[in-house]
């Protein structure tokens, strides 16, 4: 009779463990990273009676939870990653806007400075129209430094948010490897810690929007934790951390080191990934990259204008001076475990041929290699000075050892210090240092377009007369060394002369438009003292800039278009990344929640079914003690 009334209350004990399982699962429908739960209900085994075998009823296995180990680590490989790219699109969204178009972009400004000569080299005697240029000039650096000041706040700002991320990721890998020691403690007992293995799991995907990590699972129950594929940010129930350091060769740049007891290692940024890593490949290229467009925008302008307007002279006849304050020679900053004692810098060149990019100067056995940092291209020589991208590295003082690296980065302070040098309208250089003057006799439709110094040849100011002949060439005598040869070799020798195209000789540029006669000679040398006031040559030379190809081809002119081009080919495509990498992550999360998560409807159908069965044990239970006191009251 004991057995009856043993089964029926291991059945009523068994179906109310089973409702409160579902009432627990009901309540957290909506608690995040919480795991459908259900009792796995056992056979209580057997006795044997007369021969025969009689069943003892049922009782509880064990209290398990609805998971999926691969499912949930694809949905935090995929949180992951889709963190990572929406940071670095949002960080994008902000840096687009500091490049605005329109009358409040730098391409207008850069525009208005150039175009400000045209009045010049109509009037050159007008002050008014050259204090407009040096207005111009003045706002277009303005413009430049405000833009680097706020690249230079984006800069902090992204530092001070990768600071924070990492006090949270540390504070996360404590709270893992809390529930690590909890989980460990709890391992004595027949069944598995449920709602403490949903918080550790809960804790892994929220660690995991921060950084892209790995897990390993140890016999003892404990959840060890990997960042940047090895690194044990948790190892058992010991967490190790995360820092933010400074690069040692760039004070402006951040890197995440890995920190465990007194050993620290730099993390490449890729390996990083989530939302730190995401803002991390943000600031070490994207915000990097822009800077060195920004800069090269602005050095390729200073040292152009620069260079033209020393080429002209000015009002009083003087020689032109710089229109901007000169930017300084980039220096090369030496890495810590350099053992010789070079000093180096780099200096422009040629600023049509800039590349926007830091520089690596190594030192090695076959002599020494420059290295363009924004795609690795290497280039050797035999040793300094070398040329590179339009840009001389020279070496200052000292020698280097084999290994010894040197950090150029000749874009850094360009934007940030531009300034107009000139202090007075008379000092802008609008004349040129040499006229063309055409014989009287000439009878053919020649006109002058433009006539200015293009280089600061010795042979600028040297007599030279152009003849030309009866099928249209034309011979030139004084010309010094250095000159292109004759098209035609002659006797005599001749170039061919083409309308609208530049004769450059001896470092001026000669433009003609119409058709010569046989004969027509036109006599270039240096301008007369006092010719300067009505001389505009210069100024015609600074309006043409606005067509020299600078910024890989681009004209000067269109060299902010070119950078708007790039900054929004970059938001567009960071955009995508983040849409799709966005919906690749809701995905695994939809397919880990259908597993893992709580199904109202299920949960209605399964609490009916074990209200049924609790009623019926309690029914079953009391018909056994009815028929227990049946037999009692007979025996009496």
């Amino acid at each position: 009779m004991s057995a009856a009334l043993n089964i029926g209350a291991r059945a009523l004990n068994a179906n109310l463990t089973a409702l409160q399982v579902i009432g627990h699962n009901i309540a957290n429908v909506n608690t995040e990273g919480y795991s459908r739960q259900s009792v796995d209900m056992v056979s209580s085994g057997y006795q044997v009676l007369g021969g025969n075998y009689f069943g003892k009823g049922v009782e509880i296995g064990t209290v398990s939870r609805a998971h999926s180990a691969y499912l949930t680590r694809e949905a935090q490989l995929a949180g992951s990653l889709a963190a990572a790219d929406s940071e670095r699109y949002t960080r994008l969204q902000q840096l687009e806007t500091l490049f605005p178009t329109g009358e409040d972009g730098l391409g207008v400004a850069l525009n208005d400075m150039l175009n400000a000569w045209s009045d010049i080299a109509s009037s050159p005697t007008d002050l008014a129209a050259r204090v407009v240029a040096l207005a111009e000039g003045e706002q277009m650096s303005a413009r430049l430094r405000d833009t680097a000041g706020q690249l230079d706040n984006l800069a902090y700002s992204g530092g001070e948010q990768a600071k924070s991320t990492v006090t949270t990721v540390n504070r996360l890998a404590q709270s893992i490897a809390a529930a690590n020691q909890r989980i460990i403690e709890s391992r004595g007992n027949s069944g598995a810690p449920n709602d403490l293995l949903d918080q550790r799991d809960a804790l892994v995907t929220e660690l995991s929007q921060y950084v892209q990590l790995s897990t390993i699972a140890a016999d003892d129950g404990s959840l060890s934790v990997f960042v940047a594929g090895s690194q044990p940010l948790v190892l058992g129930q010991r967490a190790n951390s995360l820092a933010v350091t400074r690069d040692v060769a760039d004070s402006a740049q951040f890197h995440i080191s890995f920190v465990q007891g007194s050993v620290s290692s730099e993390l490449a940024d890729a390996s990083v990934g989530g939302q730190l890593g995401g803002l991390m490949t943000y600031m070490s290229e994207d915000l990097t990259d822009m800077r060195n467009r920004l800069g090269r925008m602005a050095l390729a302008l200073n040292t152009t204008v620069n260079a033209q307007n020393r080429l002209g002279v000015d009002l009083a006849g003087n020689p032109g001076g710089d229109f901007f304050v000169p930017a300084a020679d980039a220096p090369g900053k030496p890495a810590s475990t350099n053992t010789g004692t070079a000093e180096l810098h780099a200096s422009v060149s040629d600023p049509t041929a800039l590349q926007a990019s830091d520089y690596e100067v190594r030192f090695d056995a076959a002599g020494v290699s420059v290295v363009r940092l924004s795609d690795g291209h290497t280039a050797s020589f035999p040793g300094l000075p070398a040329e590179l991208d339009g840009l001389s590295f020279q070496l200052d003082a000292g020698g280097g050892n084999v290994g010894d690296r040197f950090r150029v980065k000749p874009f850094a302070d360009a934007a940030r210090n531009m300034q107009v040098a000139i202090g007075s309208p008379t000092h802008l250089a609008a004349a040129s240092p040499v006229q063309v003057t055409p014989a009287t006799t000439n009878a053919g439709g020649l006109s002058i377009e433009a006539l200015y110094a293009v280089q600061a040849s010795p042979n600028l100011t040297d007599p030279v007369s152009i003849t030309f002949q009866s099928d249209g060439t034309f011979t030139a005598t004084g010309l010094g060394p250095g000159n292109p040869p004759p098209d035609n070799a002659g006797p005599p020798a001749t170039y061919n002369y083409t309308a609208g195209q530049p004769l450059v000789f001896n470092g001026w540029s000669l433009t003609l438009r119409g058709s010569p006669a046989a004969g027509d000679t036109l006599d270039i040398a240096a301008s007369p003292a006092g010719s300067t006031l009505q001389n505009a040559g210069n100024a015609k030379a600074m309006l043409a800039l606005r067509d020299l190809a600078t910024f890989d081809g681009v004209a000067l002119s269109d060299g902010y278009g070119s950078l708007l081009s790039h900054l929004g080919t970059s938001v567009q495509g960071a955009k995508f990344e983040a849409s799709f990498s966005g919906q690749v992550a809701s995905s695994t999360e939809t397919a880990r929640a259908a597993v893992s998560g709580v199904n109202l409807d299920e949960e209605a159908a399964r609490l009916l079914q074990f209200q049924q069965s609790y009623q019926a044990a309690a029914k079953y239970l009391q018909v056994a003690q009815s028929t227990f006191d049946t037999l009692l009251q007979t025996l009496r």
